[in-house]
């Protein structure tokens, strides 16, 4: 027979949190039904931890698509003397550490910044050296719980994750061990860009490209970014650039040419076009050289050699249509895609049309980056026609587009066949609320481990709030950013919104909801929806219609944990009234739906 002893506590929205919460005694180790308050729930009993003892911490009741918990202690003979159990963050499951570890061997073995520099460690390395992190990380902070005793374990929660990104960045900035041990060490990065912006002249340049001369030099990169090259520069820079072009296989050019006169800088484009015409490149930055149409044909050598790029950047370069028509037509290949980063141009509709027409051949593209391109409805259904294609993403950032309805729905349709996806931002859309629901419906649906969705200033409302919910439930395993932030949800979107995220997400680090016309009773809620999960790192419902009390209960609630709160100094303590319709039954309907709920921190 199992029965519970001493009190249990739910985390029912209809039940307190701070009042024991009764169980009939039971039989069966694996689950019973059981009828409470009119409805029948399963009950999952797991988790034997000596004879006769059964420790219960957050197990799920089930009742059609809804969860919540029980957390108590249960015995299983009724000789046991009564006892209490308090909840402890500490120590971590062993499934909690293990997805820990996951995630320390996917950052090691994914291409970055940092590893383009040091180099990627292998599958079996990366296993190794994840295993150990952990480990390390574990006891570093096992110790501070020791010394501790009392407390709940956030510190130690906090410590641990901090721990494991430290010692990960140590790994990866000193690269793979097997290369360290096996080859010489040559450096392959030239890089002139780091420190204030130098404006070249032929005898600096000379000087400052030496390296690139050296007989059997082992360069593959070079950026030349925040320099500026004139026309004596360039004239000493291009021979040196001619005969290293074939070792080459990242060149990165942005930002080369600043303050030069247009007709000069077109000039020395031209030239380093020239010069490196015929290299074959797997990387690709020509961002922040303003170069329009004409700049884009200025580089046409360059870009109609290159069959085998696998990232493109081709951002802040004032790209209008006929520049992005011309982008079209020089590269003559993008069948090995795999990054396409074309933010802040003015391309329109009618360059993203043509856009589309790269992105609809580039079928390996992972990382599609079109924001803040001035591209309406037209540009955003033909987009996201072609993005359809692509079915390899991980990485999708559309924001600050005049999409609308029509391309969102669109869009909805192309995501939905997606199975790799891990980021997903779609900010500033004015998808509303049609859009919206018909977009996180197929990301529901999808198969894809959603990491970071934003989809914020869409002008969502609360009528979007439960399929918002639904698609956080579903992605609760992998999501670790949620932002919603600029929209419309008000308290009752809020809410529903909060009681999903009352789900066990073994990931979630931040969840913004500011700028949402949010009040008192919503952020209650909503901070008492993730205060206590464990690595959660921020809360942000800044600039919301919060009152000085309902700012001052947010401050008791996270008062043992003041970094997860962001800031509160933008909130309206006034706020705009509700639409009329709004008017007159909130107070009623938010009274029914907080009825029973008490704030509750860790003491």
């Amino acid at each position: 027979m199992i029965k519970a002893v001493g009190p249990t506590y739910s985390t029912h929205p209809h039940h307190h949190l701070s009042k024991p919460f009764p169980l009939v005694a039971f039989s069966g180790v694996n689950s019973k039904s059981l009828p409470i308050g009119g409805q029948t729930y399963t009950f999952l009993v797991s988790s034997i931890t000596v004879p006769g003892v059964c420790l219960m911490r957050m197990k799920q009741f089930r009742r059609t698509s809804f969860s919540f918990y029980v957390i108590g202690l249960f015995i299983m003979d009724s000789t046991t003397q009564n006892r209490s159990h308090s909840i402890k963050l500490w120590p971590p499951s062993q499934n909690t550490r293990q997805v820990l570890i996951d995630r320390i061997i996917k950052n090691l073995t994914s291409p970055s910044i940092l590893s383009r520099k040091y180099g990627l460690l292998s599958k079996q390395e990366a296993e190794e050296e994840a295993k150990q992190i952990e480990f390390t990380a574990f006891t570093t902070a096992n110790q501070l719980f020791e010394k501790e005793p009392d407390g709940d374990g956030a510190s130690s929660v906090q410590l641990y994750a901090k721990e494991s990104s430290t010692l990960m960045v140590e790994v990866v900035k000193r690269g793979p061990k097997s290369k360290q041990q096996q080859e010489p060490i040559f450096e392959t990065l030239f890089d002139i860009s780091k420190g204030d912006r130098i404006f070249l002249d032929a005898k600096k340049t000379e000087e400052i490209l030496k390296s690139l001369q050296e007989p059997g030099n082992k360069f593959t990169k070079i950026c030349f970014s925040n320099t500026s090259f004139g026309l004596d520069a360039a004239r000493v820079a291009v021979p040196i650039l001619s005969s290293v072009k074939h070792q080459l296989t990242e060149v990165n050019l942005s930002d080369f040419i600043a303050g030069r006169p247009e007709e000069e800088a077109l000039e020395v484009m031209s030239m380093f076009s020239s010069a490196l015409q015929g290299s074959d490149l797997k990387y690709l930055c020509l961002s922040n050289n303003a170069l329009g149409e004409k700049g884009v044909r200025a580089f046409s050598e360059l870009l109609s050699s290159q069959n085998n790029l696998e990232e493109l950047y081709l951002m802040n370069n004032g790209i209008s249509e006929e520049a992005a028509k011309a982008v079209c037509e020089l590269i003559p290949s993008t069948k090995k895609l795999k990054t396409l980063h074309f933010h802040n141009n003015m391309t329109g509709d009618e360059g993203a049309i043509s856009i589309s027409q790269i992105v609809e051949k580039s079928l390996l593209l992972e990382d599609f980056r079109c924001s803040s391109t001035r591209v309406g409805s037209e540009g955003g259904v033909a987009l996201s026609d072609a993005i359809s294609k692509c079915t390899l993403l991980k990485s999708l950032d559309l924001r600050d587009n005049m999409f609308g309805v029509e391309a969102g729905l669109a869009l909805s349709k192309a995501i939905s066949v997606f199975s790799h996806l891990t980021e997903i931002y779609l900010s500033y859309l004015n998808l509303e609320d049609e859009g919206a629901v018909a977009l996180v419906n197929a990301l529901k649906n999808s198969d894809s481990a959603l990491e970071v969705v934003e989809m914020a200033g869409n002008d969502i409302t609360f009528k979007s709030a439960s399929s918002l919910a639904d698609f956080i439930i579903s992605k609760r395993e992998s999501l670790t950013k949620i932002n919603l932030s600029e929209n419309e949800l008000k308290d009752e979107g809020s809410i529903v919104i909060s009681k999903a995220l009352e789900e066990e997400f073994l990931r979630l680090t931040e969840v913004d909801l500011s700028s949402n016309q949010i009040r008192r009773a919503g952020a209650r809620v909503l901070g008492q929806a993730v205060i206590s999960k464990p690595g959660f790192k921020l809360l942000n419902i800044n600039a919301n219609f919060l009152s000085d009390e309902g700012v001052e209960d947010l401050k008791e609630m996270f008062k043992n944990s003041p970094d997860l709160l962001g800031p509160l100094d933008e909130n309206d303590p006034e706020g705009e009234e509700y639409d009329d319709d709004d008017d007159g039954h909130d107070d009623d309907e938010l009274g029914s739906r907080l009825k029973g709920l008490e704030i509750k921190h860790e003491e």
